[in-house]
Order: C-alpha cells, then structure tokens, then sequence
C-alpha cells in the first residue's frame, strides 16, 4: 500500500516539475534588449560621426572630415520572416575599406540575454571576423551552442546580408 502511495507521489511530482520545467523554456514575458547602433558602429570606428545611406543595404562609415573609415549594412529592414527564439535577430555588419568583416552585431531584439552570452562567450559572432566578405559566406558555424533558435537567426541574418548585399557593394 504505502508502495502504491509513494509510487503515485512520485509520479505526480515528476509530471509537475516536467511542466513546470518546460513553462520555463520560453520567457513568460521576452524584455526588448536594445542596441544601439551608433554604439555598434564606435565599437568598430570610434572615430565615426556620421553614417551616410549608399544603397538599400549599404551605409558609408564617415569620420569628422567627411572620410569613408569603413561601411555598414543590417539585416532589419530585410528578414522580417527570420525569428529566434522569442522574436526578430537583426544583425549588423560592419567591413573595412577592403571589405574585411570588422564585427558582426545582434541588434535590438526580444531574445534571452542569457542566451545571447552564451553565444558571445562561444566566439560566436567572431566566426565572420577578419573575413572578407566572399570568404564569409563560406563560414560553418556551431548552432548548438545552448541557443540554437537565436543561432540558426543570426546565421539566417547573416547569409542573407552576404548573398544579397554583396552584390551592390558601395565604391571606396
């Protein structure tokens, strides 16, 4: 009898914390996580003042004498069907003059920070780095990372920007 007892007990607490575990797989309520891009593109060129529209993916990096440093283009206004875990993954690229890719950058997005760590820890977003864009598009990376949603997005993002984007690279 008491076998039955503790039996059923244990069941029903396993069924319970299975359901409590998997109500926390996705955030009740995702925080906006915002990133600005002027705060991206100084990471890159502190000396930039001004970003400058070339073309529908392109954007010149200038300095205080009006001089291209480097070029930027993003994701936002193009993959909105390419969700992560909770929602959009806008990336940004920034490329020097020589179209050697200078960082790539999660913008303004809904996922788990602490996913978002996890994929900065694991090098991640380096994978593109130091790359020139026709190198980058033959870049393998590791979505199992422990957020493969927000992975296989920025990847998504990514390959999006380098065979689309590439084809109307702005002149030095």
């Amino acid at each position: 009898m008491y076998k039955r007892v503790f039996l059923a007990f244990m069941l029903v607490t396993n069924i319970a914390f299975a359901q409590e575990r998997a109500g926390q797989r996705k955030e009740k309520n995702p925080v906006l996580h915002e990133v600005s891009n002027k705060e991206v593109v100084q990471s890159v060129y502190p000396d930039a003042v001004k970003v400058e529209k070339v073309n529908d993916y392109w954007y010149r990096v200038l300095n205080d004498k009006n001089k291209t440093i480097g070029f930027a283009m993003s994701s936002a206004s193009f993959c909105q069907d390419v969700k992560g875990y909770n929602n959009l993954t806008p990336v940004m690229i920034l490329i020097d003059r020589s179209k050697t890719i200078k960082k790539v950058a999660l913008l303004s997005n809904w996922e788990t920070q602490r996913f978002v760590d996890k994929l900065e820890q694991k090098g991640f977003f380096d994978a593109w780095v130091g790359k020139t864009l026709k190198d980058a598009k033959t870049v393998l990376v590791d979505a199992r990372t422990g957020a493969t949603y927000t992975a296989l997005a920025v990847s998504k993002n990514v390959d999006f920007l380098l065979s689309t984007a590439v084809k109307k690279l702005p002149k030095n």
